[in-house]
């Protein structure tokens, strides 16, 4: 396959080995969140965004695999250093109890393991003053040690704070936090004590015309959350906050993007009542919009930052400060012990910086974004984006999803998110070319559905 000349292309979608190896994938598989029947074949030829299935189609990745695999398929910039290790086996191991190298000096790895990792990433939050990483295998993992060392670290503070349409997670303690469709929570128990308040974002709410709900008194700018921790009128002890917890940009929950006003007062608060805050980056982490992180856009300063997908495992980074002291408050047999995924990680963050890959992001989200802007129809109700975070919404829910569907059969993978939007996450290095190429499949979707 070559990059540089490929173009998808799709006889039928899903083909009859793709309902094949669904069936037979379904046959002991709980029921869960799968899209649609594309099955991608590891044998076949894939590079950057493009994927061949088990039926011989090419098809244009725009999802990343929902940010997890920021440099798309079999990138050389991972694999080629990949391709020098001779794999070992266990490739994990019982991280929290053994250390791994590959027997050269602290700094000087070949192949990089866990603590390369670590170092890079206290390296690329130093500005928010982080020191410590606990890693982990997922994003949920590190959303539940990034509460737990907050729950510890305040003393016995029984409040967490989150916001409507925040998506954290699916083990218990994150499900507690979500705030976005009801599916997610109904039916399972709850951490108590967990407040939400409205997210407002950058298309309709400014402290002097809020119509999201966070600004409760419009001449004075005040907001909901300052009012619930107001030491005299409100309902919360800010004492006994232990954190609040925010996505820099809310994933699940519509691609929502913070108004200013929204993000000067949640920082402002937050400095006034000496909360901690956690940020959650799983998706808008690892340079998906533009910058490392995601709050690097915002005034808000997480001291508790939440990363996986792009980084391969799970990381929980803070200040010492913030996490216990004390042994075995913190432990997984896994965490700090997947050698391949923390090699990944490490190489991933290295071609970012390298071939300047934040720029990229920039100016090929700004392509999208102009392209979408130009061409949409009216049933185009708004394109929105930072970097290649970038969002698609329509009038209707049912255009939405007959749009994507659309797209898919003309070989373009999407994803929806919210109640009718598109979520387009090409990976970091896309090109011009790719990204025309995805454009207009995706206004020939939407012009196949009008």
């Amino acid at each position: 396959m070559d990059r540089e000349t490929v173009v998808p292309h799709v006889d039928s979608m899903p083909g009859d080995r793709a309902k094949e190896w669904v069936s037979y994938h379904q046959e002991h598989a709980a029921p869960s969140t799968y899209v649609y029947d594309f099955v991608w074949d590891i044998t076949e030829d894939a590079e950057g965004p493009f994927c061949t299935d088990v039926d011989g189609n090419v098809l244009l990745d725009f999802t990343s695999h929902v940010a997890a695999a920021p440099l798309g398929y079999n990138n050389p910039k991972i694999m080629d250093r990949m391709a020098e290790f001779d794999l070992v086996d266990p490739t994990k191991i019982a991280g929290q109890d053994f250390y791994v190298s590959d027997g050269s000096r602290p700094g000087e790895e070949q192949f990089p393991g866990p603590a390369a990792l670590m170092d890079k990433l206290t390296d690329l939050t130093s500005h928010y003053g982080m020191d410590t990483v606990f890693l982990s295998n997922s994003g949920a993992e590190a959303v539940e040690n990034a509460i737990k060392i907050c729950y510890d670290n305040s003393g016995g503070g029984k409040y967490g704070i989150t916001f409507e349409g925040a998506f954290h997670g699916r083990t218990l303690g994150a499900l507690s936090l979500n705030r976005s469709k009801s599916v997610y929570r109904r039916d399972y128990p709850e951490i108590s004590g967990v407040v939400d308040v409205p997210f407002c974002d950058d298309r309709s709410c400014t402290a002097e015309t809020c119509s999201c709900g966070f600004f409760a008194d419009h001449e004075l700018a005040i907001s909901k959350l300052r009012q619930k921790l107001h030491p005299e009128k409100g309902s919360i002890d800010a004492s006994e906050v232990s954190y609040v917890i925010v996505e820099p940009i809310q994933g699940e929950g519509g691609y929502r993007f913070p108004s200013d006003d929204f993000a000067d007062e949640l920082a402002s608060v937050v400095d006034d009542y000496d909360l901690t805050l956690i940020a959650d980056e799983i998706q808008t982490g690892v340079g998906r919009t533009g910058e490392m992180w995601g709050s690097d856009h915002y005034p808000m300063e997480p001291d508790v930052i939440t990363g996986a997908k792009g980084l391969r495992v799970g990381a929980t980074i803070s200040n010492a400060d913030i996490f216990p002291g004390e042994k075995s408050r913190l432990s997984s047999t896994w965490g700090a012990g997947d050698i391949i995924s923390s090699m990944q990680g490490v190489f991933t963050l290295e071609a970012i910086e390298d071939y300047d890959l934040l720029d990229n992001a920039v100016a090929r989200g700004r392509q999208f974004k102009e392209t979408m802007r130009d061409d949409a129809p009216d049933t185009v109700v708004d394109v929105r984006g930072k970097g290649l975070l970038l969002a698609v919404e329509f009038d209707t829910k049912e255009r939405r999803n007959a749009v994507q569907e659309a797209a898919l059969k003309r070989g373009l993978l999407t994803l929806a998110c919210g109640y009718k939007v598109l979520r387009i996450l090409p990976p970091l290095d896309v090109t011009e070319r790719e990204i025309d190429i995805g454009a207009t499949m995706l206004l020939d979707a939407i012009e196949d559905v009008s």
